[in-house]
């Protein structure tokens, strides 16, 4: 407006579906450009006067903001390095087109040569080729071409450990019978990220990497030969930086015996400390060829108190937890089962043995004073609350694979040791849903299945004799 023409107050619009005003009593409007949305149309106009008279509107501006480019920092392999891997920096400027970039990097270091020294280059990589603790830091990078610089990145702090550590644990157990699963998982402490693995056993490469996909080796199903001292190592980065060896791992897989059973009285995996315990091994064919044999954490040996082919301890004692078995004069070893021994209040009562499939599994938290159900108690399983039970015992009437997993159970008088509960295949509701198969599939086809079967049952030499050449499947229970 002509100043001659008096005073007036000015108006601003920006074009938005509902148009806001300000009001200025001079000729400028101030703005802060805090994004794109910031951009558009704006006009003006103006007014003196009560009531106000305007003037037209001003001819509309258009105001363009384009987003300001941005560096951003990644780093290979991983910000947690080891000392002596290849680490690289790469700075990229986000919304920065195909312009030629000069890049300048920042570090920030920590008790090092880089505190507070700024690197200029016009790499956009930065690399390490042995990175050691004096690497330590946070990183920034920014674009800058001519006059224009991009927004500085945000900081990658790269932290630099001692050499890495590979370590090994096993799921569910170290102990199985032939035919089960079981699963290695090899693990860097402090890191995920980029790590590729190889297994040993007994000091010898194992070349199926495939199983051990992830970090994870699974032996399904286990057989004898795979009994041994497993270890792992992992790798990363180009060229390759491997980790110490993991510590052993010892695998032992026992065979199937249908005639040897091992004898655990009281029938439960749990016990209390001062306790008294037996074990015997029983079979059919020759009770006498078969001692039981005990591994604890100290070592391989026999039971203190050996009374012919069983085992007595009169008083147990948190050094008796381990794994016990059925030892042949050969060898041969059999139905290991794992006992442990608590010294708390609390145990949870589960059988000794696995449960089979479709049958009740049935669970009490017992308590050291009375060697009874618990009036109240809470049942976990994989570290989930399953159950409240005021009974202290709990029930699963039709029991399925889905069920197998640790358990354990809490009372206000303390908490039990976990569990390992393993569910066996029922064979006689498999081989029912087989035949139903056949059947559907096709009346002949069935038709051969059980004139193969009657075959089978003529080349048994008797009824007393048939016993071994039953079809079992059975899981270690923990």
């Amino acid at each position: 407006m002509d100043p001659s023409t008096g005073n007036w107050d000015s108006y601003w619009y920006k074009h938005t579906l509902n148009p806001e005003t300000e009001k200025t009593e001079t000729n400028s409007y101030s703005l802060k450009i805090d994004s794109v949305s910031d951009g558009g149309q704006y006009w003006c106009r103006a007014g003196r006067g009560k009531p106000v008279y305007y003037t037209q509107n001003s001819d509309a501006l258009w105001v363009n903001v384009t987003v300001s480019p941005k560096a951003v920092v990644t780093v290979r392999p991983d910000e947690r390095v080891f000392r002596g891997e290849t680490v690289t920096l790469r700075c990229d400027i986000k919304w920065g087109g195909d312009t030629e970039w000069t890049y300048r990097w920042e570090i920030e270091g920590t008790n090092n040569q880089y505190k507070n020294t700024v690197s200029r280059t016009s790499t956009q990589e930065l690399n390490i080729s042995s990175v050691d603790l004096s690497h330590r830091g946070k990183y920034t990078c920014t674009g800058q071409i001519q006059t224009q610089s991009s927004q500085r990145s945000d900081a990658v702090t790269l932290t630099v450990s001692a050499e890495a550590q590979a370590s090994v644990r096993v799921s569910p157990q170290p102990w199985l019978t032939e035919g089960e699963s079981v699963t290695l998982i090899c693990e860097v402490s402090g890191s995920s990220k980029g790590w590729t693995f190889s297994w040993f056993r007994d000091h010898d490469h194992l070349s199926d990497s495939s199983r051990g996909a992830g970090g994870s080796y699974t032996l399904s199903p286990a057989a004898l030969q795979h009994t041994g001292v497993y270890t792992c190592r992992a790798e990363r980065g180009r060229p390759a930086y491997y980790t110490h060896n993991s510590s052993s791992q010892t695998l032992w897989i026992t065979g199937v015996s249908a005639s040897v059973s091992l004898v655990i009285n009281p029938s439960r995996s749990q016990h209390f400390s001062s306790d008294s315990l037996s074990l015997s091994c029983e079979d059919q064919s020759n009770s006498t060829g078969w001692t039981v044999r005990r591994y604890t954490d100290k070592d391989r040996q026999t039971c203190a108190k050996q009374t012919g082919s069983g085992c007595v301890m009169d008083s147990l004692s948190t050094s008796d937890t381990g794994v016990y078995w059925c030892e042949s004069e050969s060898g041969e070893k059999r139905r290991p089962r794992n006992i442990t021994v608590h010294d708390g209040e609390v145990i949870l009562e589960s059988s000794v043995d696995p449960v089979i499939e479709g049958e009740t599994l049935t669970l009490h938290c017992l308590h050291r004073s009375t060697n009874s159900p618990i009036l109240s108690a809470d049942f976990y399983k994989d570290g989930s609350l399953i159950q409240n039970q005021t009974t202290g015992e709990m029930s699963i009437t039709t029991v399925s694979k889905s069920h197998e997993g640790f358990y354990y159970c809490k009372t206000e008088r303390g908490q039990s040791l976990h569990s390992w509960i393993s569910v066996t295949v029922n064979c006689q509701i498999s081989v029912l849903k087989i035949l139903s198969s056949l059947l559907a599939a096709s009346p002949y086809l069935l038709a051969t299945v059980v004139l193969l079967y009657k075959c089978y049952r003529a080349r048994v030499p008797s009824t007393e004799n048939r016993s071994q050449y039953a079809v079992t499947e059975e899981e270690t229970s923990i």
